[in-house]
């Protein structure tokens, strides 16, 4: 023990007190025990000491040290703008209530240590922060606002309740009305407010963009490029060459077309279709992105940060610079382009007999939207069926294909949710000016179809080569979520059938069918998704519940995913046979961060995107106060109802403000009921509503029932 540092020694000790001290133990027996020299006792006291502060271990009324009754857990501290907050703990389920006189300074995202409190009757388990371990957010995007010498930021983010105070010295510009982003100093205590510095003026909050950008820079995503990592992009981003095109499959003479949205500028995906023998012959044609992007290089760093192209409102935050993702590496029509292509026979039931996964060079005949294939699938448009003349038979046999796959999949069970999206509409300035549903029509659903086939057949083939990939995965929903969506379903007359345990995807996807064209549809499906969990990336394959598939991986989008990417990397080493044991290790080691990182930051970006429609959509209703709609319930809190417009716009009619009656929160049955008329609402009941207030700091909309 004399030769251990003392951190070593306070490890042991803690290690010790925390997992084998069953019997109270005095510090002279304690130091037997570990057989600590006497010229150590010093530092062990100071040890036991230090760990009696972090509330590691007690100490009884005779002195003797041992492990606590309510041990000290870990976990990260979600603050509520009302000043209690949440206590959320990796891998677990359910949170932990923090009442405000328990939250002892802690910061919004603070890794914090916490004990629980007695159970109190009726109410959720509630904890008491024992001290702060680590502060996630140093940086706080708000207003600024000046008062004589000194200033304030008022943090955009409601769940930190605190004004951040600016020093005379540390305003370095700023003035009022200015959106800013703060360093923080000093995290400030109960009675004192947290200190910081200006560190970068994002500009008026009136000025256009500067509202979506402080939502970008709020949420750590970064929106410029090194000078580096662009000159990199610069310099690889060549032509295809003779020498790019040695050793690969030559398509250039297959007729092929991408298929995108009007505004995209990103085409990394091209689809070829024909027909041998009574067979199909689908090709799915990906750029080759990692031609362009070489391992541990700047841009692969730089890709590997970010994780993800993020796609916001009013712009797209891309993964790659542009150079890559709209030149070399977007598969413009007329132009050579590197790929990677899977190339598929399928039957007339859907099932691929066969597939070569193949390093290619295409050239793409046309590119082609969404609306145009609709207009020539769908529609029947005879101005755009003259245009694609000699594409029309290959898109119809495509639409033919596309069902067949479609239905072999949701007859396998497969879980389609169809939830109406929405776009919302800026003018120059930025201001929302439309909010429209953008409905999945038979061009995207044919695309989707496609890339979804690829996706499984790339990830089952390398899944039986057992060489580490990285796969997308979705497990089964928690059994007591699904107790609860049955039990509510029940409400509404429907079940589901299944074990608590154990359900189908089959059974949910039956579900979506039966509820289908009824008032509550939309509603119902959205709870069935808030029931299941989250996809992520992983290193191993444990299926995808939502796909009901046992093999699934995201092949189709390497511009703008990173776990793409990696793949690309991997298959491409299988192909040339580079995949030594040596590769194997490599990969082995890297790819357990790669896939948490990049789900992080799918997250990342995901709740970024919802943000900021969040935002439009209460700065569009803004323009329509006092005017009423129609809208569905689609949530009830003891709190109030929330409406769901057709539009998309959500809102809350507060529980105080419903007239006529006192309501309350029936839970059980999930309604609000009127305590002396019985009146009740209840989610799906179409409803009145008019918009009585909007607050653009939080980004929410209250509706009142009827206009005064």
């Amino acid at each position: 023990m004399a030769k251990k540092s003392y951190e070593e020694r306070k490890k042991i000790i803690y290690d010790l007190v925390r997992d084998a001290l069953y019997v109270p133990m005095k510090e002279k027996e304690l130091a037997i025990f570990l057989q600590v020299e006497p010229e150590d006792r010093p530092q062990l006291k100071q040890a036991l000491e230090e760990l009696l502060k972090e509330h590691a271990i007690e100490i009884t009324k005779r002195g003797k040290y041992k492990a606590p009754e309510n041990p000290i857990l870990e976990g990260r501290f979600i603050a509520n703008e009302k000043g209690f907050g949440f206590i959320e703990v990796e891998g677990q389920e359910e949170d932990y209530y923090v009442p405000e006189e328990y939250v002892h300074s802690a910061f919004h995202q603070d890794k914090v240590s916490f004990r629980l409190l007695p159970p109190s009757r009726g109410r959720r388990q509630e904890a008491e922060i024992v001290s702060v371990l680590e502060h996630e957010i140093t940086q706080v995007v708000g207003t600024f606002e000046k008062s004589k010498s000194f200033g304030f930021v008022i943090p955009d983010d409601t769940k930190i309740p605190t004004d951040i105070f600016i020093p005379a010295g540390a305003i370095h510009g700023a003035v009022d009305g200015h959106k800013v982003v703060c360093e923080i100093c000093d995290y400030g205590g109960e009675r004192r407010n947290p200190e910081g510095k200006i560190i970068e003026i994002l500009g008026h909050r009136d000025d256009p963009g500067v509202d979506i950008l402080s939502i970008v820079k709020a949420f750590g995503i970064p929106t410029e490029f090194e000078k580096r990592v662009l000159d990199q992009a610069q310099r690889v981003s060549n032509p295809v060459s003779e020498a790019d095109r040695a050793g690969r499959l030559d398509l250039r003479n297959v007729q092929m077309v991408t298929i995108d949205g009007e505004d995209a500028k990103d085409l990394d995906d091209a689809v070829s279709l024909t027909m041998e023998n009574g067979m199909y012959r689908l090709g799915v044609h990906i750029a080759d992105v990692t031609n362009y992007v070489q391992e541990n290089s700047a841009l692969d760093w730089e890709a590997k940060e970010r994780g993800t192209s993020v796609y916001l409102v009013d712009r797209v935050i891309p993964m790659l610079p542009h150079t890559l993702s709209n030149g070399i590496c977007s598969l413009n029509a007329g132009e050579d382009r590197l790929a990677l292509s899977c190339l598929m026979t399928i039957d007339e039931t859907g099932t691929v007999v066969d597939y070569k996964i193949a390093e290619t060079v295409i050239c793409v005949d046309k590119r082609l939207s969404y609306t145009g294939v609709r207009k020539i699938l769908e529609d029947h448009d005879a101005q755009e069926i003259e245009a694609c003349e000699a594409l029309v038979p290959m898109l119809e046999q495509m639409q033919k294909l596309s069902e067949i796959v479609r239905r072999k999949r949701r007859n396998r069970g497969a879980v389609d949710f169809d939830f109406q999206e929405c776009e919302i509409k800026l003018d120059e300035s930025g201001h929302p000016v439309d909010i429209l549903p953008h409905e999945r029509n038979v061009a995207t659903k044919l695309i989707e179809d496609f890339m979804l086939l690829a996706n499984e057949t790339v990830a089952q083939h390398f899944f039986w080569l057992e060489v580490p990939f990285v796969y997308r995965t979705h497990d089964k929903p928690d059994p007591e979520k699904i107790q609860k969506l049955t039990t509510f379903l029940n409400n509404f007359g429907y079940s589901l059938k299944g074990t608590r345990d154990e359900i189908h995807p089959k059974e949910l996807q039956k579900l979506l069918t039966r509820i289908e064209g009824t008032k509550e549809e939309d509603m119902l499906s959205r709870l069935i998704l808030r029931s299941m969990k989250r996809a992520q990336y992983q290193d191993v394959c444990t299926g995808h519940f939502g796909l009901a598939c046992k093999y699934y991986c995201h092949f189709t989008s390497p511009i703008r995913r990173y776990p793409d990417l990696q793949i690309h990397r991997i298959i491409k080493e299988y192909l040339r046979g580079r995949l030594k044991e040596e590769r194997i290790l490599h990969y082995k080691d890297i790819l357990p961060q790669v896939c948490k990182h990049a789900s992080e930051m799918e997250r990342r970006a995901d709740e970024a995107e919802r943000e900021t429609d969040k935002l439009k959509k209460a700065e569009y209703m803004t323009a329509h106060m006092g005017e009423e709609y129609d809208g569905v319930i689609s949530g009830i809190m003891a709190y109030g109802i929330y409406v769901e417009l057709e539009n998309t716009v959500e809102g809350l009619i507060r529980a105080a403000d419903i007239p006529g009656d006192y309501y309350v929160y029936d839970e059980t049955a999930c309604e609000m009921v009127g305590r002396h008329t019985g009146n009740s609402y209840r989610l799906g009941d179409r409803i009145h509503v008019y918009v009585k207030d909007v607050d653009l700091q939080k980004k929410t909309i209250d509706f009142g029932l009827h206009k005064e």
